[in-house]
């Protein structure tokens, strides 16, 4: 009897998609949005805080600073990122209205970024990262211990966002660590150090 030779053929689902080919900078707007969003509500409040406690040792002053900083870069984040993605699909749509007029393609049906999302999403990021170093003063009341605590509580959660990100962008975990804890440390230190500066000169307000 003759040997029966047997060809298996695999055939990819429709939908698989290699890992290695999947296009992580697709995950850009929202992380941008996200994680970002949180580590700069996290470093501007916290180095605001701290520039405050330079000077003023009472805590009910060093909170409300902190939510006032909150507030402020929560509406400004929001507005920014609005302006910005609106520009942005102004620009997407002229673009898709000029193919559809020279070549005749049509491309109504692709997705296109959202203002109001991309706004509300940028808001609260940097809300949940602000809300770190007001939590970490809100019951501390030696001044000393309080700054020590803030300075703590932000640097974990620098690390933890630095961490974030690089999971998801899939880039190197150490060094997206290492560049936001320092950058964190140094915009804490100069806000303190400045701020210190000028209070020692004996400005009266």
């Amino acid at each position: 009897m003759a040997a029966q030779n047997h060809l298996q053929i695999t055939i990819p689902k429709e939908n698989q998609t290699p890992e290695k080919d999947f296009d992580y900078s697709q995950r850009a707007q929202w992380l941008r949005a996200a994680v970002l969003g949180a580590n700069d509500g996290l470093v501007s409040v916290a180095s605001l805080m701290m520039g405050v406690g330079a000077v003023q040792e009472n805590v009910k002053t060093m909170i409300i600073t902190g939510f006032a900083g909150l507030f402020a870069g929560a509406c400004s984040m929001a507005i920014g990122e609005f302006v910005s993605v609106y520009s942005q699909l102004d620009i997407e749509r002229a673009q898709m209205k000029r193919d559809k007029a020279t070549r005749g393609q049509d491309r109504e049906h692709e997705q296109l970024p959202n203002p109001f999302q991309a706004a509300v999403a940028s808001s609260i990021a940097f809300s949940l990262g602000a809300i770190v170093p007001i939590l970490a003063a809100a019951f501390i009341a030696n001044h000393k211990l309080r700054l020590a605590v803030i300075v703590a509580a932000v640097s974990l959660a620098l690390v933890a966002f630095g961490g974030m990100g690089a999971f998801l962008g899939r880039s190197p975990m150490m060094k997206s660590c290492a560049r936001v804890l320092i950058g964190g440390w140094m915009a804490m230190a100069i806000t303190f150090g400045l701020t210190k500066l000028i209070g020692s000169t004996g400005l009266e307000m």
